[in-house]
């Protein structure tokens, strides 16, 4: 589901061998729902969208962080095959051959969704012993917020823009509260 024009810009600063990798995975994943740019699928967001739905119900009902706790991260591999997702076992396979220009971003982004989660309900279970609702409805928006800026930030690199979160963001996050 990609412009018809390919950037061939987008590919500036990949190796060679993965040039010609990506053009016959572009080709593969052609008319599906997988990035023929970076050979992503947005799909994989969901999982974090589910997560963060249930961040959002806590400060009402205290008790979703139970559930919560029950979310675990799951790599690429894990969610496609765990999903309904109609072209699961492809964009399985080819996520091994996604141009480092983007896989290596797309993980640092993954890596940082997943701390900035664990933090997260740590600090929401500690609000929530205390007593104090008004943090704890704070510290849900915030933490909604960031997790947000990182899905955002991982939509961008399926799509073919490389930026990305510094970690300085990141760490400044993990360590107030």
């Amino acid at each position: 589901m990609e412009d018809q024009e390919f950037d061939r810009s987008l590919m500036d600063g990949v190796p060679p061998d993965e040039l010609a990798d990506h053009a016959l995975w572009r080709a593969r994943v052609q008319g599906t729902n997988i990035s023929e740019k970076t050979l992503l699928a947005t799909d994989y967001l969901n999982h974090f969208n589910e997560i963060v739905m249930l961040i959002e119900m806590i400060p009402d009902m205290p008790d979703m962080l139970e559930e919560c706790l029950i979310w675990q991260p799951k790599t690429y591999a894990e969610h496609f095959r765990d999903s309904g997702f109609s072209d699961r076992e492809l964009a399985i396979e080819a996520y091994e051959h996604v141009p480092s220009k983007f896989r290596r971003p797309f993980e640092d982004t993954i890596a940082q969704a997943h701390q900035v989660i664990a933090r997260t309900l740590e600090r929401i279970g500690t609000d929530i012993d205390s007593g104090d609702p008004e943090k704890l409805r704070l510290d849900c928006q915030t933490s909604v917020a960031m997790i947000h800026r990182i899905i955002q930030v991982a939509n961008g690199i399926i799509h073919g823009t490389a930026h990305v979160m510094e970690q300085g963001e990141i760490d400044l996050y993990l360590q107030n509260g």
